[in-house]
């Protein structure tokens, strides 16, 4: 190679990287999140400055919902699984890598993962530097099996948690008392049937937590779950009918309720005045027959694929539009969680936040 091409070749390397340098600039000045960070009183921040980068490009769309009171965010599961510690890469992704990414696509909250700093101040340090909150601890209560102790410590244990960390008011709850979601076993014909008694032990054990909730300004949502004893509409009727609806709220999980067979619109529809959280999950209707057919475990069958984003148009099977515009219509205010377990070696957890990003920006102009 003489001289006269080594420099040509150098001047056009020069160009390219000026042009990259330029891009990068353009995109931190101009693509600034369009979601709302939330503080500690789930109010959001009136400085324009602490904006974040994000892929997705703002909009003056008008919102369906109240963006003071209605925070996007999403789950650590689409990185790795905290119920599966083998969903996910090799070497494993590192939180650092996972809540960068949540922040990039511009939502703002995120639930607890076992990945994330157990140090608090920690914590909050990772959290405050993208400009994320925690949205939800996780309380899995045992009051069918007579657990009463254990589950009113671990729910003061998350309670206490939440309220050092700020950010949100929401702590969600579900009853493990013979759950097999964890279990090699089809979760659907092997999900645990209460006894009526069981039943009345449940609804005493969630209004008191509830009742404990709301005297320290927090609350808590029930959250159907596959594979436990509060999984189909009828169980969720009777949740419903049986404990306080002052301190007793739902969870509407689209994905978990689908996967039991329910319908989530319909779930809207009847209990939006209860509902004060929500999971937005989709199914691959595929993956879903054939894990019913076969018996699949639930953990198999997030392996398998059975759950993606909202946004997924070309193979999720549920409609978000009209259950958002239901939520919509009864003035919800709460956390919208994007929340799809997947394998990260089979799909790509960054480009999937997006998509859902994007999604619910247009649907909802948040």
């Amino acid at each position: 190679m003489n001289n006269s091409t080594g420099c040509h070749q150098f001047k056009s390397i020069s160009r390219l990287l000026v042009v990259l340098v330029a891009l990068v600039f353009f995109g931190m000045t101009y693509l600034t999140s369009p979601a709302t960070a939330a503080t500690n009183n789930d109010k959001t921040s009136s400085d324009k400055s602490s904006a974040l980068v994000s892929v997705v490009p703002s909009s003056k769309t008008t919102s369906i919902f109240n963006p003071a009171k209605v925070y996007l965010g999403i789950t650590p599961t689409g990185w790795s699984n905290s119920d599966d510690t083998t969903i996910d890469l090799d070497p494993p992704i590192r939180f650092e890598q996972i809540m960068s990414e949540m922040a990039l696509s511009g939502f703002k909250g995120s639930q607890t993962s076992p990945k994330f700093p157990q140090d608090i101040d920690v914590l909050k340090r990772e959290l405050k530097l993208r400009k994320l909150t925690i949205s939800e601890p996780w309380v899995g209560t045992e009051f069918t099996l007579g657990k009463n102790d254990e589950s009113l410590a671990e729910f003061n244990k998350q309670l206490q948690f939440m309220k050092q960390i700020g950010g949100s008011k929401s702590i969600v709850v579900a009853e493990l008392g013979g759950a097999v979601h964890q279990k090699p076993v089809a979760p659907l014909p092997n999900k645990p049937k209460f006894t009526d008694k069981q039943w009345e032990d449940l609804a005493a054990g969630l209004n008191k937590l509830g009742s404990i909730a709301k005297e320290q300004g927090m609350q808590i949502s029930y959250h159907p779950h596959i594979g436990t004893g509060v999984e189909d509409f009828a169980d969720i009727d009777r949740l419903m009918s049986t404990t306080n609806p002052k301190y007793v709220n739902l969870l509407l999980d689209t994905g978990h309720l689908y996967y039991g067979g329910v319908d989530p619109l319909e779930v809207t529809k009847k209990y939006s005045d209860r509902i004060k959280h929500v999971h937005l999950k989709n199914i691959r209707q595929p993956v879903l027959d054939e894990s019913i057919k076969n018996g699949w475990d639930f953990l198999y069958s997030i392996k398998q694929g059975i759950f993606t984003v909202p946004g997924d148009t070309k193979e999720g099977a549920i409609d978000f539009e009209p259950i958002l515009n239901e939520l919509a219509k009864a003035k919800y205010e709460g956390w919208l969680i994007v929340e799809a377990e997947q394998d990260p070696n089979k799909t790509n957890p960054l480009e999937n936040a997006i998509l859902a990003r994007s999604y619910l920006h247009d649907v909802t102009g948040l």
